[in-house]
């Protein structure tokens, strides 16, 4: 069995503490003091992961714990009407809370990956999406009967998405094996140069050259080398790698078997994020027939000698671990806090060994890149840019799913083909990418233009675009791990300058604050998180000005802070509404 520090993977921390959330509601300081002796960890230390994670909780939590996805894509406001608070108004539960009598918990979450969906919420764990009026009824009504989750309709838990348009990748007929075998049949070397010349490059966003990763990892010495595949899709907007560990596991599983033979690692993991734990099953039995197939395992494909196996670690809700020295931070059962680099995972990640980590989509494309090599993968996008990209498409367009482009592709065109109308904006790359306005439609696809790990949220001209930057700033808020000043405070900051000019009480000089405070995040912050949370305001000052211009009040000041709003509890208390009320002694 292969150790997680002194823990055993399959009883992970992340995993115990889950069970104990799961079966006692909430996990006490009595369990926390259990879970360390039972780990010998420091009782510190599992406190400090219990409050890191949004889906662990210290106070009771409800039979039916509900998380309403915030995420402007999926949009819980329709015709006029919340959806959030009907659903409130019908439990009779305020938001962020747990009902007295202990039925039902409700919270508002950032978005779990169902943007093409529609509004949609995760119940103790499973996705409900397509949500309307009439459904939050219905739904309130299965809850008020205390109807087990089992026997909910299935129709309401569909989660599989609709693929629109098909590029290199999606047509290749992939037969399981097939580029195992090719990988075995030409060795380590010549298996890395194909990755290398194909000019694959990291599909999670940041575009780091494969096959210089990999290389790496391979020259560096190490008592053990690992593979880690970031199934923390947490990017708002994001859903194309839970459709493909959804419908090509197998192939995903595969381009991690290569990259091990080729970096010299008998352990892998993948860490799925929290909010799609219910693949877990699915998963697990799709790791079960790869080792029946022999592409798991010992020996794998034949070759002796050549031994691999992979893991599944489900994270708890926390976008930071998306950051790869974050997410190796959470595998070793710490909260996941990024990592100071370098030194960077290929030479010291995963209990201090070399260790690749890379993005579903990019081992998905490594293992059809050798079984058809890499001038068929260059065959399409830029020299740049090579190969397609998935994208999940969301938002103010007709037909909202999966789509396959080479890069190269304007905007405009993928615009026309998901059936987008009237569009004022799109937000490429979630919020931590960049928000584009019409000027803007004519570039392109790609990591020299605009990059993206698959995020494309489209707003039409119905949109107060002043709401989606806030909605993306309090995004990031909330995401922040905590660790930095910059990032912890600057975020806040920006938060609060945003509310006082949308509520219309800024001036030019707060749109200076905005841009100095945006300046200082971006340089000082710890983690790319820190130096990408401005992006959203910075973007927006830039392609859509009027939206602050025509909030701002004409005086060069306005204070934030309001008097007479603080001292309205005073009146309140001593009954008086007079210039010197919070003054009257009996107060």
């Amino acid at each position: 069995m292969q150790k997680h520090g002194d823990i055993p993977l399959k009883d992970h921390l992340l995993h115990t503490l889950h069970a104990i959330q799961q079966r006692e509601r909430c996990i006490t300081d009595e369990s926390i003091h259990r879970i360390a002796a039972q780990y010998n960890l420091p009782a510190s230390q599992v406190r400090a992961v219990v409050a890191f994670y949004a889906f662990f909780q210290t106070e009771p939590c409800g039979d039916f714990q509900l998380f309403f996805s915030n995420c402007p894509a999926c949009g819980y406001e329709q015709a006029g009407q919340n959806l959030l608070q009907i659903l409130a108004h019908k439990l009779n539960v305020q938001i962020g809370q747990t009902r007295p009598d202990g039925r039902v918990s409700l919270h508002e979450t950032s978005c779990i990956g169902m943007c093409d969906h529609g509004a949609s919420m995760l119940i103790n764990g499973q996705p409900l999406a397509g949500l309307e009026s009439t459904s939050i009824e219905r739904l309130a009504n299965q809850i008020e009967t205390a109807t087990p989750l089992h026997n909910w309709p299935q129709a309401w838990m569909h989660t599989d998405s609709a693929v629109h348009k098909k590029s290199l990748l999606l047509e290749d007929s992939f037969v399981p094996g097939a580029g195992l075998r090719t990988t075995l049949a030409r060795g380590t070397d010549a298996a890395l140069e194909i990755i290398t010349h194909s000019g694959l490059r990291g599909r999670g966003g940041a575009g780091f050259a494969t096959g210089r990763k990999w290389r790496l990892c391979k020259t560096v010495a190490g008592d053990a080398h690992y593979v880690v595949c970031n199934a923390d899709e947490g990017e708002p907007g994001t859903f194309k790698d839970r459709w493909l560990l959804q419908q090509q596991a197998e192939r995903v599983l595969e381009g991690m078997a290569i990259c091990a033979f080729i970096v010299g690692a008998r352990q892998g993991f993948l860490y799925l994020r929290g909010e799609y734990r219910y693949l877990l099953p699915h998963l697990q039995a799709t790791l079960a027939q790869q080792r029946r197939q022999g592409l798991l395992g010992k020996n794998i494909g034949g070759k002796p000698g050549f031994e691999f196996d992979v893991d599944i670690v489900v994270g708890a809700g926390a976008y930071i671990c998306g950051e790869e020295s974050a997410l190796i931070e959470s595998l070793e059962g710490k909260p996941g806090i990024p990592r100071n680099r370098p030194p960077f995972p290929v030479t010291q990640g995963y209990l201090g060994q070399p260790t690749v980590v890379n993005n579903v989509e990019t081992f998905w494309a490594a293992a059809s890149i050798m079984i058809n090599g890499a001038d068929w993968f260059k065959s399409v996008g830029t020299p740049e840019s090579t190969g397609s990209k998935l994208l999940s498409i969301s938002g103010d367009c007709t037909t909202p799913g999966i789509y396959e482009y080479p890069f190269g592709i304007p905007i405009q065109q993928i615009l026309q083909e998901c059936g987008a109308l009237n569009t004022q904006a799109v937000q490429i790359g979630g919020p931590a990418g960049t928000l584009i306005g019409q000027a803007d439609f004519r570039r392109k696809l790609g990591f020299e233009d605009l990059s993206t790990g698959g995020s494309f949220m489209v707003f039409d001209e119905t949109r107060d675009m002043m709401a989606v930057v806030q909605n993306f700033t309090k995004f990031f808020v909330h995401e922040s791990c905590g660790f930095c000043t910059p990032c912890r405070v600057g975020t806040t900051l920006l938060k609060h300058n945003l509310e006082k000019i949308a509520t219309g009480h800024g001036t030019h000089l707060d749109i200076q604050a905005l841009r100095e405070t945006s300046n200082l995040v971006q340089r000082y912050a710890h983690c790319g998180l820190g130096h990408t949370a401005a992006n959203p305001i910075l973007n927006s000052l830039q392609s859509f000005p009027e939206i602050f211009e025509k909030r701002l009040v004409a005086r060069s000041f306005t204070p934030n802070f309001d008097l007479d709003a603080a001292l309205s509890e005073a009146r309140r208390l001593t009954q008086r509404d007079d210039s010197k009320a919070h003054l009257d002694p009996g107060y």
